[in-house]
């Protein structure tokens, strides 16, 4: 999608994050006694679950021809992925850094950044946390743009965003770390040792470990591959122009049978229950195959099933304040039946993630390719309200259409992509735990590569 247009949304989104910040160690704690409930009611009936995924991959655009000078304004915000792992305990000051464009950069619909484009710089900034009070930080600073086929230009930006992380951005772009008192494994350890304290207990086992879920970790830690943004502090004069990684209109054969598709498609997913929850955004054409390998090469993994493991894994993530991005999600429905494929994305956090929901489509498309319907969404917290306990969504999620449309199509893997409009839209609602959301209605179709 054009990096302008996600560029507003990121911004908007990332505002409403902000707020919630206060509440995050609320959140998690609550969500770590709601995964301690789910594991031991859920492990008699324990059932296998395959792990699939693999990391991101990026490649250059080619150059399309004309050179023509264009100037990108201060603001802009370029989406990246680090290609060199960053760490405030195995890095070092003025290190090496370099990041790669995740996705294209749009001057008058015109091609002036394209995805693969890389940003070099340094570590400007390290201080490790030597104490539970002292807070990690890191601070990188890009100052160089390569372009395919072009020489290198000088750029002055800073980091806006860390995707998905626990980390707060601050307004220079240094990015600090979380105290070990806002993490829910540090509540947990002193409540235990207080309720062991109280009924005179043995403390053996703590004081074989040194804490009874282990010690809290606020480090900061991003491998290859995390994705971040920068923002531009002054214009950025550049040369060449790129073409797009895919088309931006599918073929009319196709665009007719997905339209006949969602003439009849349920608009929004349902719970078990029969409640409403969020719309179908996107439609995908092409083979289970081709589809699971898009989504591994854009970083995203498949969601496990509910095991004794993959309950144990997301607890422990939860409490320690980490990620774990093949955590089992909740089961819901279109056409009456659950989804046949779920895939998410995440980084250090529990909290934040990038999740959806794939079923396939009762018709083919006119070459005989299966069709699949999307429902996609951004965890942003946790929703604690009186009877629910569980993860907060995104209000906005057309952020997550596109982020979604963003990650295909810089894979390679696909052909064209366009957003259609359909009759009925869907432009607000609640989920199917009560959370709101809106819409502009609109749903992307992905033309897989065959």
């Amino acid at each position: 999608m054009p990096n302008r247009v996600f560029s507003n949304l990121q911004t908007r989104m990332r505002n409403h994050c902000r707020a919630r910040t206060n509440w995050r160690a609320t959140w998690l704690l609550a969500g770590a006694m709601v995964c301690l409930t789910t594991l031991s009611a859920a492990i008699p009936a324990l059932r296998a679950a395959p792990s699939e995924g693999s990391g991101p991959s990026v490649s250059p655009s080619s150059i399309a021809g004309g050179a023509g000078t264009k100037t990108i304004p201060s603001g802009t915000e370029i989406f990246l992925q680090l290609k060199t792992p960053v760490s405030t305990t195995s890095s070092h000051f003025d290190e090496a850094a370099e990041a790669a464009t995740e996705r294209a950069v749009e001057v008058n619909d015109r091609g002036a950044i394209p995805v693969g484009a890389v940003l070099s710089g340094r570590i400007a900034l390290l201080i490790p946390s030597s104490s539970p009070t002292d807070r990690a930080k890191i601070l990188l600073k890009f100052n160089t743009l390569k372009l395919p086929g072009e020489p290198a230009v000088p750029l002055d930006c800073h980091v806006s965003d860390v995707d998905n992380a626990r980390e707060k951005v601050l307004a220079d772009g240094t990015i600090q770390g979380v105290l070990a008192s806002e993490l829910p494994v540090t509540l947990l350890n002193s409540a235990i040792a207080k309720m062991q304290k109280k009924t005179g207990g043995s403390q053996q086992g703590q004081t074989a470990r040194g804490t009874w879920f282990g010690s809290p970790d606020t480090s900061i830690n991003y491998p290859v591959g995390t994705e971040f943004s920068v923002m531009l502090d002054k214009p950025l004069e550049i040369s060449g122009e790129f073409q797009p990684e895919f088309a931006r209109q599918i073929p009319a054969t196709l665009e007719e049978s997905v339209m006949q598709v969602l003439s009849q498609a349920p608009r929004r997913v349902k719970s078990k229950k029969g409640n409403e929850g969020g719309p179908v955004n996107l439609v995908l054409v092409g083979s289970r195959q081709e589809i699971i390998a898009a989504f591994g090469r854009a970083g995203w993994t498949a969601a496990k099933d509910q095991d004794a493991n993959s309950l144990w894994q997301t607890f422990e993530a939860v409490i320690k304040g980490k990620g774990y991005d093949a955590a089992p999600m909740s089961i819901l429905y279109l056409y009456g039946r659950p989804e046949d494929m779920a895939f998410e994305k995440m980084l250090n956090t529990f909290t934040h993630r990038h999740h959806l929901r794939i079923w396939k489509v009762p018709s083919a498309a006119p070459d005989g390719r299966p069709m699949w319907l999307v429902v996609a969404d951004h965890d942003n917290g946790f929703d604690i309200r009186p009877g629910v306990i569980s993860h907060s969504v995104d209000p906005l999620v057309d952020l997550e259409r596109a982020k979604v449309g963003a990650d295909l199509g810089m894979t390679g893997l696909v052909d064209a992509e366009q957003l259609v409009s359909v009759s009925t839209p869907a432009r607000s609602g609640l989920t199917a735990t009560g959370g709101k959301w809106e819409s502009d209605g609109r749903i992307l179709v992905v033309d897989m590569k065959p």
